[in-house]
């Protein structure tokens, strides 16, 4: 694998590919974009030469068994992910999937067994627990920093979309595809991260609605849980709000550590010796740490913290909110 170069190929070009992945793959050493594909193939042939990828192929399929291409990166919408990822484990591939892993967990189940039957690596964009911010926290919290972690909150709320009051259609408001709405496409992030900073999910409950009729899917989500260490965490999502805000503290028996998932770059850590902030701000393409985590984990140096099975965990802890299991 050192001296090997890996060539992706990308199914979807969507807006999650411009700057916050695509380039990742083209800059860490060792990994070339070696083709892309999308429906609409002259908006691939566009995209291609705006990025400088050397190919464009007109089908999935043959993208995925292109002997030239070593993995694959999905970035479709969530309700293709099982139908794509099932051909890149038949075809023996090493295979990264945009986030969630798939709208449901049954779903997200059949695609980590498909990898797991043919020993091949299978990585999900949950890009942020490769991020130093989040990192920071788990640092904390696993130096003790604020005693046993009692409680985790996130309160997460903002004003309705623009597209939301048009005619224009938005596959992350279509329940056919996201059952929660914005709750599927953004929760998944905070829910992720939660399992990773303070462990595995026990159990989940939740409710939701739809509070303001502008499309098919749910607009506030309310949940609350407990981790098999024993800490308690709550949670609302709110899609028609006054304000934006988001907002997270994790409560421990010694302090406490405030920071949020999308916004603020910022880490605050609260203890009887004081207040200390740090700042991490996000990288310009900001999956570029989770791809540099997929080479190091392909060399065997380590393990990358984002794999198909926490994703699967995280697609359990979901439905369970949203009561679909």
């Amino acid at each position: 694998m050192k001296n090997r170069i890996i060539r992706w190929g990308v199914i979807g070009c969507g807006s999650v590919t411009e700057v916050k992945s695509l380039p990742a793959y083209q800059q860490v050493e060792g990994f070339d974009v070696f083709s892309v594909m999308r429906r609409d193939h002259q908006l691939a042939i566009d995209y291609a030469q705006r990025h400088n990828v050397p190919h464009v192929h007109k089908d999935a399929e043959e993208l995925i068994n292109d002997q030239n291409i070593d993995a694959v990166y999905i970035a479709t919408p969530p309700d293709s992910h099982l139908y794509y990822a099932l051909k890149v484990a038949q075809a023996g591939k090493i295979c990264c999937i945009e986030k969630p892993l798939s709208p449901s967990y049954q779903e997200s189940l059949e695609i980590c067994q498909a990898f797991e039957e043919r020993d091949l690596p299978l990585f999900t964009a949950y890009y942020r627990r490769s991020l130093p911010l989040f990192n920071k926290v788990k640092e904390y919290i696993d130096q003790g920093a604020i005693g046993d972690v009692r409680h985790v909150s996130w309160n997460y709320s903002r004003p309705v979309y623009d597209v939301d009051l048009s005619d224009t259609y938005n596959w992350r408001t279509d329940k056919n595809i996201a059952p929660g709405g914005y709750f599927d496409d953004l929760a998944s992030h905070g829910l992720d991260i939660f399992g990773y900073l303070l462990g595995g999910y026990k159990e989940a409950k939740g409710v939701g609605s739809n509070q303001q009729a502008l499309y098919s899917a749910l607009d506030s989500v309310s949940a609350c849980w407990v981790h098999q260490s024993g800490a308690t965490g709550s949670a609302m999502w709110n899609f028609g709000s006054f304000t934006r805000q988001d907002n997270v503290v994790i409560f421990g028996s010694k302090g406490e550590i405030h920071f949020s998932i999308f916004q603020d770059p910022e880490v605050t850590l609260i203890t009887p010796n004081g207040t200390e902030k740090t700042v991490h701000e996000y990288p310009k393409h900001i999956q570029i740490h989770h791809v540099e985590n997929i080479k190091s984990d392909l060399l065997g140096e380590l393990e990358h913290p984002s794999t198909g099975l926490t994703a699967l965990h995280t697609s359990w802890v979901m439905d369970k909110i949203l009561n679909t299991i």
